[in-house]
Protein backbone atom coordinates (compact mmCIF):
# COMPACT_ATOMS: atom_id res chain seq x y z
CA UNK A 1 0.00 0.00 0.00
CA UNK A 2 3.11 2.03 1.01
CA UNK A 3 4.45 1.92 -2.55
CA UNK A 4 1.51 2.20 -4.31
CA UNK A 5 0.71 5.34 -2.02
CA UNK A 6 4.54 6.62 -3.30
CA UNK A 7 3.62 6.13 -7.31
CA UNK A 8 0.64 7.79 -7.44
CA UNK A 9 0.84 11.54 -8.24
CA UNK A 10 -2.14 14.17 -8.59
CA UNK A 11 -0.25 16.88 -10.07
CA UNK A 12 3.26 17.81 -12.15
CA UNK A 13 5.33 20.68 -11.87
CA UNK A 14 6.24 22.36 -14.70
CA UNK A 15 10.04 24.16 -15.07
CA UNK A 16 8.25 26.71 -17.32
CA UNK A 17 10.51 29.22 -19.50
CA UNK A 18 14.12 30.25 -18.93
CA UNK A 19 13.19 33.62 -19.02
CA UNK A 20 14.41 36.31 -15.37
CA UNK A 21 11.41 37.29 -13.23
CA UNK A 22 12.01 40.74 -14.27
CA UNK A 23 11.32 39.78 -18.14
CA UNK A 24 8.82 37.87 -17.54
CA UNK A 25 5.65 40.47 -18.19
CA UNK A 26 7.64 41.34 -21.77
CA UNK A 27 7.75 37.82 -23.12
CA UNK A 28 3.91 37.30 -21.50
CA UNK A 29 2.93 40.16 -24.31
CA UNK A 30 5.09 38.90 -27.05
CA UNK A 31 3.75 35.52 -27.27
CA UNK A 32 0.36 36.24 -26.52
CA UNK A 33 0.38 38.79 -29.62
CA UNK A 34 2.56 35.26 -31.19
CA UNK A 35 -0.59 33.32 -29.90
CA UNK A 36 -3.22 35.62 -31.29
CA UNK A 37 -1.39 35.92 -34.27
CA UNK A 38 -1.44 32.03 -35.02
CA UNK A 39 -4.66 31.87 -34.42
CA UNK A 40 -6.01 35.08 -35.96
CA UNK A 41 -3.96 34.31 -39.28
CA UNK A 42 -4.54 30.63 -39.37
CA UNK A 43 -8.23 31.25 -39.07
CA UNK A 44 -8.42 34.41 -41.84
CA UNK A 45 -6.88 31.31 -44.36
CA UNK A 46 -9.63 28.79 -43.22
CA UNK A 47 -12.22 31.56 -43.79
CA UNK A 48 -10.89 32.73 -47.14
CA UNK A 49 -10.53 29.53 -48.75
CA UNK A 50 -14.07 28.83 -47.20
CA UNK A 51 -15.78 31.94 -48.50
CA UNK A 52 -13.94 32.20 -52.25
CA UNK A 53 -15.24 29.32 -54.36
CA UNK A 54 -11.84 29.92 -56.86
CA UNK A 55 -10.03 28.66 -53.80
CA UNK A 56 -12.72 25.15 -53.53
CA UNK A 57 -9.70 22.71 -54.98
CA UNK A 58 -7.69 19.99 -52.87
CA UNK A 59 -5.01 21.75 -52.43
CA UNK A 60 -6.82 24.50 -50.87
CA UNK A 61 -8.80 22.36 -48.71
CA UNK A 62 -5.73 21.04 -47.92
CA UNK A 63 -4.25 23.73 -46.62
CA UNK A 64 -7.37 25.11 -44.76
CA UNK A 65 -7.14 21.99 -42.80
CA UNK A 66 -3.13 22.49 -41.95
CA UNK A 67 -3.58 25.58 -40.94
CA UNK A 68 -7.12 24.70 -38.50
CA UNK A 69 -4.62 21.81 -37.42
CA UNK A 70 -1.69 24.55 -36.36
CA UNK A 71 -4.44 26.23 -34.37
CA UNK A 72 -5.74 23.33 -32.25
CA UNK A 73 -1.98 22.27 -32.08
CA UNK A 74 -0.87 25.94 -30.81
CA UNK A 75 -3.85 25.76 -28.40
CA UNK A 76 -2.61 22.62 -26.64
CA UNK A 77 0.49 24.12 -24.87
CA UNK A 78 0.36 28.46 -25.38
CA UNK A 79 -2.40 29.09 -23.47
CA UNK A 80 -1.39 27.18 -20.56
CA UNK A 81 2.27 28.57 -21.03
CA UNK A 82 0.69 31.96 -20.55
CA UNK A 83 -1.17 31.41 -17.51
CA UNK A 84 2.09 29.63 -15.86
CA UNK A 85 3.98 32.62 -16.76
CA UNK A 86 1.75 34.74 -14.39
CA UNK A 87 2.31 32.55 -11.67
CA UNK A 88 4.90 31.27 -8.99
CA UNK A 89 3.80 27.48 -9.06
CA UNK A 90 3.54 25.85 -12.15
CA UNK A 91 1.58 23.05 -11.86
CA UNK A 92 -0.55 21.02 -13.89
CA UNK A 93 -2.82 17.71 -12.88
CA UNK A 94 -2.21 14.41 -13.84
CA UNK A 95 -5.40 13.87 -15.98
CA UNK A 96 -4.43 17.06 -17.87
CA UNK A 97 -0.98 16.17 -18.59
CA UNK A 98 -1.81 12.95 -19.74
CA UNK A 99 -4.44 14.92 -22.37
CA UNK A 100 -1.80 17.11 -22.95
CA UNK A 101 0.96 14.13 -24.42
CA UNK A 102 -2.49 13.04 -26.19
CA UNK A 103 -3.61 15.83 -28.48
CA UNK A 104 -0.13 16.78 -28.97
CA UNK A 105 0.75 13.96 -30.92
CA UNK A 106 -2.44 13.62 -32.49
CA UNK A 107 -2.20 17.13 -34.07
CA UNK A 108 1.71 16.88 -35.09
CA UNK A 109 1.13 13.78 -36.73
CA UNK A 110 -1.95 15.30 -38.69
CA UNK A 111 0.79 17.78 -39.41
CA UNK A 112 2.91 15.47 -41.00
CA UNK A 113 0.32 13.58 -42.84
CA UNK A 114 -1.14 17.03 -44.33
CA UNK A 115 2.34 18.46 -45.99
CA UNK A 116 3.08 14.59 -46.98
CA UNK A 117 -0.86 14.58 -48.76
CA UNK A 118 -0.07 17.85 -50.06
CA UNK A 119 3.32 17.11 -51.99
CA UNK A 120 1.41 14.51 -53.24
CA UNK A 121 -1.19 16.89 -54.75
CA UNK A 122 1.04 18.96 -55.82
CA UNK A 123 3.46 15.92 -57.61
CA UNK A 124 -0.17 15.36 -59.70
CA UNK A 125 -0.92 18.52 -60.44
CA UNK A 126 2.41 18.94 -62.39
CA UNK A 127 3.43 15.81 -63.44
CA UNK A 128 0.17 14.12 -64.53
CA UNK A 129 -1.79 17.45 -64.55
CA UNK A 130 -4.64 15.69 -67.35
CA UNK A 131 -5.47 12.98 -64.58
CA UNK A 132 -5.86 15.50 -61.68
CA UNK A 133 -9.45 16.06 -61.39
CA UNK A 134 -9.64 11.89 -61.59
CA UNK A 135 -6.94 11.29 -58.94
CA UNK A 136 -7.31 14.48 -56.71
CA UNK A 137 -11.90 13.57 -56.43
CA UNK A 138 -13.38 14.78 -53.55
CA UNK A 139 -14.31 11.52 -52.38
CA UNK A 140 -10.47 10.98 -52.06
CA UNK A 141 -9.31 13.85 -50.60
CA UNK A 142 -11.78 13.24 -47.57
CA UNK A 143 -11.02 9.45 -47.48
CA UNK A 144 -7.67 10.66 -47.10
CA UNK A 145 -7.98 12.51 -44.41
CA UNK A 146 -10.56 10.41 -42.28
CA UNK A 147 -7.98 7.41 -42.75
CA UNK A 148 -5.54 10.07 -41.35
CA UNK A 149 -7.75 11.08 -38.45
CA UNK A 150 -8.08 7.23 -37.40
CA UNK A 151 -4.66 6.39 -38.00
CA UNK A 152 -3.31 9.59 -35.54
CA UNK A 153 -5.91 8.78 -32.92
CA UNK A 154 -4.80 5.10 -32.42
CA UNK A 155 -1.25 6.22 -32.67
CA UNK A 156 -1.68 9.16 -30.10
CA UNK A 157 -3.84 6.78 -27.83
CA UNK A 158 -1.48 3.94 -27.87
CA UNK A 159 1.47 6.37 -26.04
CA UNK A 160 -0.76 7.39 -24.19
CA UNK A 161 -2.21 4.43 -22.52
CA UNK A 162 1.40 3.32 -22.25
CA UNK A 163 2.02 6.55 -20.43
CA UNK A 164 -0.21 5.86 -18.03
CA UNK A 165 1.79 2.62 -17.04
CA UNK A 166 5.06 4.32 -15.84
CA UNK A 167 5.03 5.36 -12.01
CA UNK A 168 6.11 8.78 -11.49
CA UNK A 169 7.23 9.04 -7.37
CA UNK A 170 6.97 12.20 -4.80
CA UNK A 171 6.78 15.86 -6.59
CA UNK A 172 7.55 15.58 -10.05
CA UNK A 173 9.38 18.70 -11.88
CA UNK A 174 9.49 18.18 -15.56
CA UNK A 175 12.22 20.18 -17.21
CA UNK A 176 9.85 21.49 -19.92
CA UNK A 177 7.50 24.27 -20.40
CA UNK A 178 4.75 21.47 -21.56
CA UNK A 179 3.96 17.59 -20.78
CA UNK A 180 6.81 16.46 -23.17
CA UNK A 181 6.27 12.60 -23.85
CA UNK A 182 10.40 11.97 -23.38
CA UNK A 183 10.56 14.66 -20.81
CA UNK A 184 8.21 12.57 -18.92
CA UNK A 185 9.71 9.36 -19.13
CA UNK A 186 12.96 10.61 -17.86
CA UNK A 187 11.61 11.72 -14.72
CA UNK A 188 9.77 9.00 -14.13
CA UNK A 189 10.66 5.95 -10.97
CA UNK A 190 9.79 2.91 -13.04
CA UNK A 191 11.17 1.41 -16.03
CA UNK A 192 10.21 2.75 -19.92
CA UNK A 193 12.08 0.40 -22.34
CA UNK A 194 8.70 -0.21 -24.02
CA UNK A 195 8.00 3.29 -24.27
CA UNK A 196 11.18 5.01 -25.65
CA UNK A 197 11.00 1.42 -28.14
CA UNK A 198 7.75 2.27 -29.40
CA UNK A 199 8.63 5.90 -30.03
CA UNK A 200 11.99 4.58 -31.56
CA UNK A 201 10.48 2.21 -33.86
CA UNK A 202 6.10 3.50 -34.40
CA UNK A 203 7.24 7.33 -33.79
CA UNK A 204 10.29 7.36 -36.20
CA UNK A 205 8.34 5.11 -39.12
CA UNK A 206 5.17 8.06 -38.94
CA UNK A 207 7.69 11.04 -39.23
CA UNK A 208 10.57 9.22 -41.89
CA UNK A 209 7.73 7.80 -44.03
CA UNK A 210 6.04 10.96 -44.69
CA UNK A 211 9.09 13.20 -45.44
CA UNK A 212 10.92 10.54 -47.76
CA UNK A 213 7.23 10.64 -49.21
CA UNK A 214 7.44 14.64 -49.63
CA UNK A 215 11.36 14.39 -50.90
CA UNK A 216 9.71 11.46 -53.33
CA UNK A 217 7.23 13.33 -54.67
CA UNK A 218 9.37 16.50 -55.16
CA UNK A 219 12.51 14.75 -56.77
CA UNK A 220 9.46 13.66 -59.32
CA UNK A 221 9.03 17.17 -59.95
CA UNK A 222 12.44 18.51 -60.15
CA UNK A 223 13.26 15.30 -62.55
CA UNK A 224 10.08 16.38 -64.78
CA UNK A 225 11.14 19.99 -64.82
CA UNK A 226 14.97 19.18 -65.87
CA UNK A 227 13.86 17.38 -68.93
CA UNK A 228 12.89 20.05 -70.54
CA UNK A 229 14.19 23.17 -68.47
CA UNK A 230 13.03 26.86 -69.14
CA UNK A 231 12.90 29.82 -67.02
CA UNK A 232 9.01 30.51 -67.40
CA UNK A 233 8.61 26.45 -66.59
CA UNK A 234 10.92 26.62 -63.27
CA UNK A 235 9.49 29.87 -61.75
CA UNK A 236 5.94 28.31 -62.46
CA UNK A 237 6.85 25.35 -60.00
CA UNK A 238 8.51 27.79 -57.85
CA UNK A 239 5.52 29.79 -57.35
CA UNK A 240 3.46 26.92 -56.93
CA UNK A 241 5.60 24.63 -54.54
CA UNK A 242 7.95 27.63 -52.95
CA UNK A 243 5.70 28.12 -49.72
CA UNK A 244 5.37 23.95 -49.01
CA UNK A 245 8.46 23.77 -49.63
CA UNK A 246 9.54 25.97 -47.24
CA UNK A 247 6.81 25.10 -44.46
CA UNK A 248 8.02 21.42 -44.88
CA UNK A 249 11.51 22.98 -43.98
CA UNK A 250 10.45 24.59 -40.93
CA UNK A 251 8.47 22.23 -39.55
CA UNK A 252 10.87 18.97 -40.54
CA UNK A 253 13.74 21.08 -39.56
CA UNK A 254 12.79 22.44 -36.22
CA UNK A 255 11.48 18.89 -35.57
CA UNK A 256 14.57 17.51 -36.01
CA UNK A 257 16.27 19.81 -33.85
CA UNK A 258 14.38 18.96 -30.70
CA UNK A 259 14.02 15.02 -31.25
CA UNK A 260 16.88 13.85 -33.84
CA UNK A 261 20.07 16.45 -33.07
CA UNK A 262 19.75 17.03 -29.61
CA UNK A 263 22.06 15.14 -27.31
CA UNK A 264 22.40 14.77 -23.67
CA UNK A 265 24.90 17.30 -22.86
CA UNK A 266 22.52 19.46 -24.98
CA UNK A 267 21.12 22.09 -22.19
CA UNK A 268 17.55 22.22 -20.89
CA UNK A 269 17.63 26.19 -21.91
CA UNK A 270 18.54 25.47 -25.04
CA UNK A 271 15.92 22.48 -26.05
CA UNK A 272 13.09 24.81 -24.62
CA UNK A 273 14.14 27.22 -27.21
CA UNK A 274 13.82 24.53 -30.04
CA UNK A 275 11.06 23.40 -28.90
CA UNK A 276 9.44 26.94 -28.77
CA UNK A 277 10.63 27.22 -32.03
CA UNK A 278 8.96 24.30 -33.18
CA UNK A 279 5.82 24.72 -31.33
CA UNK A 280 5.37 28.43 -31.54
CA UNK A 281 7.26 30.41 -34.12
CA UNK A 282 6.68 28.07 -36.70
CA UNK A 283 2.83 27.80 -36.26
CA UNK A 284 2.83 31.75 -36.40
CA UNK A 285 4.52 31.87 -39.74
CA UNK A 286 2.48 29.23 -42.24
CA UNK A 287 0.19 31.86 -42.87
CA UNK A 288 2.59 34.84 -43.49
CA UNK A 289 4.36 32.18 -45.55
CA UNK A 290 1.05 30.71 -47.63
CA UNK A 291 -0.36 34.69 -48.25
CA UNK A 292 2.62 36.56 -48.93
CA UNK A 293 4.03 33.63 -51.75
CA UNK A 294 0.56 32.27 -52.93
CA UNK A 295 -1.04 34.52 -55.35
CA UNK A 296 -4.55 32.93 -55.24
CA UNK A 297 -4.71 33.44 -51.12
CA UNK A 298 -3.52 37.32 -51.80
CA UNK A 299 -6.39 37.24 -54.10
CA UNK A 300 -8.53 35.96 -51.89
CA UNK A 301 -7.64 38.17 -49.24
CA UNK A 302 -7.86 41.76 -51.43
CA UNK A 303 -11.25 40.67 -52.53
CA UNK A 304 -12.12 39.77 -48.93
CA UNK A 305 -10.71 43.36 -47.77
CA UNK A 306 -12.60 45.15 -50.30
CA UNK A 307 -15.84 43.42 -49.50
CA UNK A 308 -15.28 44.26 -45.56
CA UNK A 309 -14.58 48.04 -46.66
CA UNK A 310 -17.40 48.76 -48.44
CA UNK A 311 -19.53 47.04 -45.85
CA UNK A 312 -18.45 49.49 -43.57
CA UNK A 313 -18.98 52.29 -45.50
CA UNK A 314 -22.62 51.39 -46.06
Amino acid sequence: MKKQNETRVSEFLLQGLPIPPEEQSWFLILFLVIYLTTVLGNLLIVLLIRVHSCLHTPMYFFLSLLAFNDVCLSSVTVPKMLVDMQSNHKSIPYSGCISQVYFLIFFVCTDNFLLAVMAYDRYVAICQPFQYNKIMRQERCISLVAWSCIINFSQALMHSLLLIQVSFCGDITIPHFFCELTALLEVSCSETSLNNMVIFIEGGMYECIPFIFIMGSYICIWSIVLKNPSTKKFFKVLSTCGSHILIVVLFYGTVAEVYFFSSPAMSSAKEIAASVMYMIITLMLNPFIYSLRNRDIKQALKVFTNKMIFFKSE
